[in-house]
C-alpha cells in the first residue's frame, strides 16, 4: 500500500474547480497553497499537465491537500482512475512522490501526478506551456 501522503493539486482538483467536488470534497483534512519548483504546467485539452523542466523559475502553484486518514485508500484509488494512473507507468498520468514547498515555505513530501510518458514527450515536442504555472490564471 502506498504511503498515506497529501497531494498536490494543480488543474481540476484545485478546491472550486469542477473535479475537486466529485474526488475530495468532504475526504479533506486541510487545503494549503504550495508550489512544486522544476515542473512546468501545459495545457492539455481541458485539463493540466505537470511535465518536470530544469529550466531556471519553472515552477508551478497548486494546493497541498490532505485527505482524512480513512479515507485516504479509497481517494488514492479514485484519483489513479481519474488520472489514468497505471502500475506500468502507460498511463495518460504518472504519481510520483515528490517534495513541494506550501505558502510557508516549509517542504513537504506529496503525490504528484505528472504527465506520462507519451504526454510528456507530445508536450516537450509541441509545449502547450501555462507560463505563470497557475491553472487558474491560463
Amino acid at each position: 500500500m502506498p504511503a498515506a501522503l497529501p497531494f498536490f493539486v494543480y488543474g481540476t482538483l484545485l478546491t472550486g474547480e469542477r473535479n475537486h467536488a466529485a474526488f475530495l470534497a468532504g475526504r479533506c483534512a486541510g487545503v494549503r497553497a504550495a508550489v512544486l519548483e522544476g515542473a512546468a504546467l501545459h495545457a492539455g485539452p481541458g485539463f493540466p499537465y505537470a511535465v518536470p523542466d530544469a529550466a531556471p523559475g519553472r515552477r508551478i502553484t497548486g494546493e497541498l491537500v490532505t485527505i482524512l486518514p480513512a479515507a485516504h485508500p479509497g481517494t488514492l484509488a479514485a484519483l489513479d482512475r481519474l488520472e489514468d494512473c497505471r502500475p506500468d507507468g502507460g498511463g495518460l498520468y504518472v504519481r510520483r512522490r515528490l517534495t513541494v514547498r506550501t505558502d510557508d515555505g516549509e517542504p513537504a513530501d506529496a503525490w504528484v501526478y505528472l504527465a506520462g510518458p507519451a504526454a510528456a514527450a507530445r508536450l516537450r515536442a509541441r509545449p502547450a506551456l501555462i507560463a505563470s504555472g497557475d491553472w487558474r490564471r491560463r
